[in-house]
């Protein structure tokens, strides 16, 4: 298979992971015969310091004519700290978003046995943990009407029929493939868009008879993730409550560092980790890569390439297992390990397989 790959490193640590990522990936398909060609473009704060704008045309273009995109994060303090700019690093991946019509992100939500005990929370609720949650990329107060003032402020959360139907198909595709048990979160008591999702979604779900379907409110879901993460397997939500409650998702299993996610919908598909550029580590070689690596798992699943990803899973597996890990998840006396080495070490196994 021919596979055209378009690489955003972005900002921070995205450079030092965004390698480990490439070195896998052709790792993989040395390995598997496939033929795949690499473009490297411009996002975030890198865009901005170069042309002035963080997600440039050229990077489109890009991002266009491959067959997927892997990116890794964007974000400078420079700009965290300067309420008055006119041009953020995020301002790019909300670009890139709506550009391409990624209207879907899918976050799985895993824990690893060895790392359990890396969780906030106690084993006994953590261990066995294993859902996605889907959110909604390109609707919502994120891209409605806004206004800006010295004495007002406000954001539009607005959403059509068409853009809730769709989510909804990803996600009742993704319950049908796992445990068939979808959640929808909303806010149905309070918001009238909340209210839209909750009448679409009990419209469709007679078309999902294997599907148990339940709805939860999301300062509820938000609880119920803490207290039982288990009893979730597809959870799926509108872009401004899915962006926290995947955020509180990734903690569950220890670390954000381990997480990967895939934007899909209209183009190009986006295959990233979740967490942000960590620009304190950057140039450190801390930066664990797995996230990363594991994003990479999800690109050649999205082409039905099975075996490819279950490789890179089971390589990640035994990198744990073996305790070849960066210092955040090392163990208490453990080999130190850098994101070079452990993309190092991913690659020579893979080779070895």
């Amino acid at each position: 298979m021919k596979l055209s790959i378009a690489v955003l490193a972005g900002d921070g640590i995205g450079p030092e992971i965004s390698k480990v990522g490439v070195d896998v990936m052709q790792a993989v398909c040395d390995k598997f015969n496939h033929e795949v060609t690499f473009t490297h473009a411009l996002c975030g704060a890198a865009a901005i310091d170069a042309v002035g704008d963080p997600f440039p045309e050229e990077t489109f273009r890009i991002c266009q004519d491959a067959d997927a995109v892997l990116f890794s994060a964007v974000g400078d303090p420079k700009f965290d700290n300067d309420p008055t700019a006119k041009v953020r690093p995020e301002q790019g991946l909300l670009a890139m978003r709506k550009k391409l019509g990624l209207f879907a992100n899918i976050r799985p939500v895993q824990t690893f046995d060895c790392l359990v005990h890396k969780s906030p929370l106690r084993t006994e609720l953590v261990k066995g943990a294993d859902f996605v949650c889907i959110r909604e990329l390109t609707g919502g107060m994120y891209f409605g009407a806004k206004k800006e003032g010295a004495d007002e402020a406000y954001d539009t959360c607005a959403y059509t029929r068409t853009e809730v139907e769709r989510i909804l198909k990803v996600a009742y595709e993704y319950a049908m493939r796992r445990r068939r048990h979808l959640t929808v979160v909303d806010k149905a008591n309070v918001l009238a868009s909340s209210r839209l999702w909750r009448k679409v979604a009990q419209e469709m779900a007679p078309a999902y008879p294997e599907v148990t379907t339940d709805y939860m409110y999301v300062d509820n879901a938000a609880m119920r993730m803490i207290q039982e993460p288990r009893f979730f397997d597809v959870m799926v939500t509108e872009n401004t409550f899915g962006d926290i409650l995947t955020d509180e998702g990734s903690c569950i299993t220890g670390s954000m560092g381990l997480l990967p996610s895939a934007s899909t919908g209209e183009s190009t598909p986006v295959f990233e980790p979740i967490h942000g550029s960590w620009p304190q580590a950057k140039g450190k070689n801390i930066a664990n890569p797995l996230a990363q690596v594991l994003s990479v798992a999800m690109l050649f699943e999205y082409f039905n390439l099975i075996d490819e990803g279950k490789l890179i899973r089971r390589i990640v597996d035994k990198s744990l297992d073996e305790n070849v890990r960066t210092p955040e998840i090392q163990v208490e006396g453990g080999a130190v390990y850098g994101t070079k080495e452990v993309g190092r070490w991913i690659v020579e196994e893979i080779k070895k397989a």
